[in-house]
């Protein structure tokens, strides 16, 4: 056996434990997964279920009103909505942190992340209680005093929905605007006098400087957040669902959907198929935006 034999055995050798390691936590469930979903699988055929092919996949994805399709919208629009709302306000806030003359500079920045620092469990309850609560939250105690009668926030879908939108940017901005604040702050401030000095304005100098500067630094970001807000559970589960304090609203995303078919329904074989389709859409998703990181 020759040197580069040895070698190659050998840096095989040391990297079995990570692969190993990596089947078990990793590839193991998914495939597991994958094979669940392919069975009618529930609470009364947890030994004796059946090989059904993709007739869950059929039911998720072709079944009117199974709800899944629903909730796939839903949860494009959800993402959608947050993200661009995040970017624009982040982008603007951080700005006006890094004005020229503002004082307590560093006091408003530690102060914005205490939302992002909170446990999400702890914030959550806060809002549901402190805030959205029918009779005592803050919002209703507003709009009474404004001479509105009181609002149910979280018993329709609409209202629901941007109730946790607006929960989700409280607790998600200070790390978009920290973000930002760490771009911005990258940038030569030479180009903005230069820039000054040609005659150009505020806009002019976002628009043309500010903005290119700050894109390839904050794509990852960008990019992370995106898939954070696709996959949220907590808020909409939380806020709506939970079981025992159930609110009225049906808002559903496909993961409180699979999470419902697997813990409420006891539909396994269902949750499956669906956890699988999520799998395959954020990998479809991956490739695009990987595409475009490339491009760029």
């Amino acid at each position: 056996m020759g040197m580069k034999s040895k070698k190659k055995i050998a840096v095989w050798l040391n990297a079995l434990p990570a692969i190993v390691l990596i089947g078990a936590i990793i590839v193991f469930p998914i495939l597991y997964t994958g094979y669940i979903s392919l069975t009618n699988m529930n609470l009364f055929h947890w030994d004796s279920y059946e090989f059904i092919g993709i007739s869950n996949y059929a039911r998720a994805l072709f079944k009117v009103d199974s709800g899944f399709l629903i909730a796939i919208l839903t949860t494009l629009l959800w993402t959608a909505l947050n993200m661009v709302l995040q970017v624009v306000i982040a982008f603007f806030l951080a700005l006006g942190l890094n004005a020229p003359g503002l004082t307590l500079k560093n006091v408003y920045k530690t102060l914005l992340m205490f939302p992002w620092a909170m446990p999400a469990y702890v914030s959550i309850l806060l809002w549901k209680v402190g805030i959205y609560n029918t009779e005592f939250g803050l919002a209703n105690k507003v709009l009474v005093a404004l001479g509105f009668e009181k609002m149910n926030y979280l018993s329709e879908n609409i209202p629901a929905f941007l109730s946790c939108m607006v929960l989700n940017l409280w607790m998600a901005l200070p790390f978009m605007i920290m973000m930002f604040d760490g771009a911005l702050q990258s940038i030569d401030k030479s180009y903005y006098e230069s820039a000054r000095m040609d005659g150009a304005g505020f806009f002019k100098q976002t628009l043309h400087i500010t903005i290119p500067a700050v894109r390839p630094i904050m794509a990852p970001a960008v990019i992370m957040t995106t898939f954070t807000t696709f996959k949220q559970f907590d808020i909409i589960y939380l806020l709506t669902q939970q079981k025992g304090a159930l609110t009225g609203a049906t808002l559903q995303t496909i993961l409180t959907y699979a999470h419902q078919n697997a813990f409420v329904s006891n539909n396994y074989g269902l949750s499956s198929a669906v956890s699988m389709i999520i799998f395959v859409l954020i990998i479809i998703i991956s490739l695009f935006v990987n595409r475009g990181i490339k491009e760029e």
